[in-house]
């Protein structure tokens, strides 16, 4: 292994179960502003010295400023993205302070992506002390991640640099082998409001127009569009249901939220024109809450995968993955997009979210072989 990497990684993964406990015990849902605060100011703790901090508007409303930590470097060439978000989708109530199970780190948006943010700040510290390697290395930490409706603000700021590095959760292959996210699906959030008429459900039912079974009707329309293995890959799922006052009242408004993923994120617009305006006197009323781009960046990485494998003398392999990300929303600005260098762990969005303690180290590796891959060429 390049000895650069061997020592930047060990440094990295000395500090990170620490630096990850701290980061852990901030409870920062989404939209909670106080949490959001409180966890970008631990991560200042941990940048290097002479980084420029600033907070920029972040894409949701509501929501805390984001915060971008700035190195400037003395080569002419060289930009780097970092990328990560603090909020989780865990409740103030629901919040697992991190714990040490041994070969896990058990807590509340550990995996999904507080270890990830660990690890940039850490790649951030090491490439500090290298400045003649590249002109700008940024680290973009948001705080809207997990639930964000609308566009991400900041991709006219970074588009044309040369890398975007995002650190969501790693894995492995069914091999062993190192994977990095390299395509994403997009992903939509689909909703279905009801619009019915309540009735006494024992005296006088057919005076009513039941909500209830029109977003049956919609949630089978949706789930009929299901094609997992067709040329987009389309997954429709309908997954949230809130319908119905009381067990004796025919319901007479509702409303159906249904996941959708696909390759083309223009499939999404025949699943919302497939659902019926009405049923059975029950006006429905469909929209996309949220529509977040796919990302395909195996041919763009190929290369660079191969240059950081040689440096890391270890295969690093791309792959695909379902689940949405922000490195989604870069990909169309900056062509070497990069996602999943975070470390390896699962239960992300459960109560028992975990880190595998030593892929800190191991994750903390392949990111430092894919910088140095792109600095250094």
């Amino acid at each position: 292994m390049d000895p650069w990497i061997a020592e930047a990684a060990a440094r990295i993964a000395a500090r990170a179960p620490r630096e990850l406990e701290r980061l852990v015990a901030v409870s920062s849902p989404s939209g909670d502003v106080a949490g959001a605060d409180e966890a970008f100011a631990v991560a200042q703790q941990f940048a290097p010295d002479g980084v420029r901090a600033e907070r920029a508007p972040c894409s949701s409303a509501v929501h805390a400023e984001d915060l971008i930590l700035t190195l400037q470097g003395s080569a002419p060439s060289g930009r780097v993205m970092l990328l990560g978000h603090v909020d989780t989708v865990h409740s103030h109530a629901d919040h697992r302070a991190l714990e040490d199970h041994g070969e896990t780190l058990v807590g509340s948006g550990s995996v999904d992506m507080k270890g990830g943010d660990v690890l940039a700040l850490g790649v951030l510290r090491e490439l500090a002390a290298r400045p003649e390697t590249f002109r700008e290395i940024a680290l973009l930490l948001v705080c809207d991640e997990e639930w964000r409706a609308g566009d991400f603000v900041h991709t006219d700021r970074f588009a044309g640099w040369d890398a975007c590095l995002c650190f969501e959760g790693g894995e492995l292959t069914a091999d062993g082998e190192e994977a990095v996210v390299v395509q994403r699906k997009a992903a939509g959030t689909l909703q279905v409001r009801a619009h019915g008429r309540k009735a006494h459900s024992g005296s006088a039912p057919d005076k009513g127009a039941n909500a209830l079974l029109a977003l049956a009707s919609a949630a089978q329309a949706v789930a009929g569009r299901h094609d997992p293995s067709g040329p987009d890959r389309l997954t429709a799922v309908p997954t949230v249901v809130n319908c119905g006052e009381a067990f004796n009242v025919v319901p007479g408004t509702g409303e159906l939220l249904c996941d959708l993923r696909s390759d083309d994120v223009k499939t999404f617009d025949a699943v919302l024109a497939s659902l019926p305006p009405s049923v059975d006197g029950v006006r429905l009323e469909s929209a996309l809450l949220r529509r977040w781009p796919s990302m395909d960046s195996r041919a763009q990485t190929a290369p660079l995968l191969t240059a950081a494998a040689q440096r890391l003398e270890r295969a690093i392999v791309g792959v695909s993955r379902g689940g949405a990300s922000d490195a989604s929303y870069m990909a169309p600005h900056i062509a070497v997009t990069i996602d999943g260098l975070g470390p390896c762990g699962g239960g992300a969005h459960t109560a028992d979210e975990y880190v595998i303690a030593k892929s800190l180290h191991t994750r903390a590796e392949v990111a430092l072989a894919l910088v140095d891959a792109l600095l250094t060429a």
